[in-house]
């Protein structure tokens, strides 16, 4: 009889990197995609996870089987059983993990949705080999195991060798079947796993039938805005198609002090978001101006004249719905404000399109005392939460765009007054340099897209260094004597605020500005969508 140990420890995939593509290898005479798995025990599970494209070999021809597996093999292929994409992000704390590595992609993923740590702030370690209790508490993250109860005991006679950051999870897993001890009645969590033990633990996690099917589900669907914004409209439609984005918000249309609707349609981009199956929410300003915004909504006549003009757009159009966009409005304006949307809301309702209205976090301060979120709830169909400019040009102190944090108490204030299913988190797609002086307070920011940000980080050889309250990479730099300071946004940041989303039963997530991304945080939301949504 074969080690019981062997059947349920790890395996690792190497993988083979010629001309940027894996090698892989199908013995024409047998139908065996290596020539030495034929004595295995795993050898039908090498098969199929080969052939499932989650396994390869160490060369085209083996796969060496009994060989351990390092750190960088087993997340690949923990990544790729959960479906998950490389993750290019070009902002990484690892110095030993190169981004012309063929696994930098696999380990960025599985970082960002805090499937694995290094074994530093520093370091990843990726050719290190992956030890039985570590292959545990990542299978265990994985199929999100962690955060369950559960009654098993390690009664493993090595116990006390058990790691204690790795007990619950050695538990976990051998009670669910993914992992047992040896013949002797150990766990051995120290031992390297061998690449024919990882192809047995994963078989087994697609042998539960409950899990296969969830691996194999399609994510919830969400609503995810993305906002127009210094881009032309093909270039616009290009972003999109690059982008989880479901419903655009081109800005077309502003209210003037008398109630009259500047029109900016262009017809082609409704057109296309019908073809492409996108709706289009188009937005509504106010150009911030609080003195025209003032005379329109104290009007009855100028109220009445733009839910009259907006309706006849949205008709004229085809339009899908209409976003609200009315910043810097005078407190004074509040119940005014909620008069106008709640006109506005009854005449959307009546032609059976979406009235969505965005808002900033409630401050306590006079630039959102105009937003009455109980009662604007009650009308709109969305509201949406604007959570970023948590420090902007103007702040005597430097800090995040949108830390977690921040983005945290502006939901959980909403929360209390508005339903999750009404709310939308907008996240932000632009970020500030800071420039400090020698006492570290502002000399002034600038205002960057996630490209120049990456550039910045990239000429500077910047170190950036997580910070976990924040959810947010944070790195410094000096240019001609001068410090700055940067509180990144990249995929890992903004998956952390998407899960914030998803955690609170949002209706979904908006960016700002679509065209101020860098095009490797679509894989990273992507990742999120899937990952998220899995339910073990």
């Amino acid at each position: 009889m074969k080690n019981i140990f062997a059947r349920f420890t790890i395996m690792t995939l190497a993988v083979v990197l010629y001309a940027g593509v894996f090698i892989q290898h199908i013995s024409a005479d047998n139908g065996v995609p290596f020539e030495d798995i034929n004595t295995s025990y795993a050898k039908k599970e090498i098969i199929d996870l080969y052939n499932r494209n989650i396994l390869t070999g160490t060369s085209n021809t083996k796969f060496s089987p009994t060989q351990s597996i390092n750190r960088a093999e087993f997340i690949t292929v923990l990544d790729r059983l959960l479906k998950l994409d490389p993750a290019l992000s070009p902002v990484s704390p690892y110095t030993d993990v190169a981004k012309s590595a063929w696994y930098y992609g696999w380990i960025q993923a599985a970082v960002q949705l805090e499937l694995a740590n290094g074994t530093s702030a520093t370091t990843f370690a990726p050719a290190k080999a992956v030890t039985r209790q570590e292959a545990a508490v990542w299978i265990a993250k994985a199929l999100k195991q962690t955060n369950t109860a559960t009654t098993a005991q390690t009664n493993f006679k090595d116990r006390q060798q058990i790691a204690s950051w790795a007990s619950a999870a050695v538990a976990k897993v051998n009670d669910r079947g993914l992992m047992k001890g040896d013949n002797s009645g150990n766990f051995r969590p120290t031992d390297p796993i061998t690449r024919q033990e990882t192809a047995v633990l994963m078989d087994r996690v697609l042998q539960h039938t409950s899990w296969a099917a969830e691996l194999e589900s399609d994510p919830d669907k969400r609503i995810v805005i993305g906002w127009q914004y210094g881009l032309t409209t093909s270039q616009f439609e290009n972003h999109v198609l690059q982008s989880n984005v479901n419903t655009l918000s081109p800005r077309w249309y502003y209210v003037g002090k008398t109630g009259t609707v500047t029109d900016s349609t262009d017809v082609s981009l409704v057109t296309w978001a019908k073809k492409n199956k996108r709706q289009v929410w188009a937005m509504v300003g106010n150009r911030s101006d609080q003195e025209a915004t003032h005379q329109m909504l104290l009007s009855t006549t100028a109220r009445n004249t733009a839910v009259k003009q907006l309706a006849a757009l949205v008709s004229k159009y085809g339009l899908d719905g209409l976003n609200i966009d009315f910043e810097n409005v005078a407190a004074e304006d509040r119940v005014y404000l909620t008069s106008f949307i709640t006109l506005l809301a009854e005449k959307m309702h009546s032609l059976n399109v979406i009235l969505s209205m965005d808002v900033s976090p409630d401050l306590g301060t006079d630039w959102t005392e105009a937003f009455d979120y109980a009662a604007l709830g009650k009308q709109v169909n969305y509201m949406v939460m604007m959570g970023y400019d948590e420090h902007y040009d103007g702040s005597q102190v430097p800090g995040s765009n949108a830390s977690l944090s921040y983005d945290q108490k502006a939901v959980n204030t909403i929360l209390k007054v508005v339903p999750s299913q009404k709310v939308i988190l907008a996240l932000p797609l632009y970020n500030r340099d800071w420039t400090l002086n020698q006492k570290g307070t502002v000399l002034s920011s600038e205002y960057i897209t996630l490209p120049e940000q990456n550039q910045i980080i990239s000429s500077y050889a910047s170190k950036p260094v997580w910070n976990p309250t924040l959810g947010q990479y944070v790195a410094s730099y000096s240019k001609q004597a001068i410090k700055h300071t940067i509180w990144i946004e990249d995929g890992r940041s903004l998956i952390t605020k998407y899960n914030l989303a998803v955690t609170k039963k949002l209706a979904g997530v908006a960016y700002w500005y679509i065209g101020g991304e860098s095009s490797d945080i679509w894989a990273s939301l992507r990742n999120a969508e899937k990952f998220f949504d899995y339910t073990f």
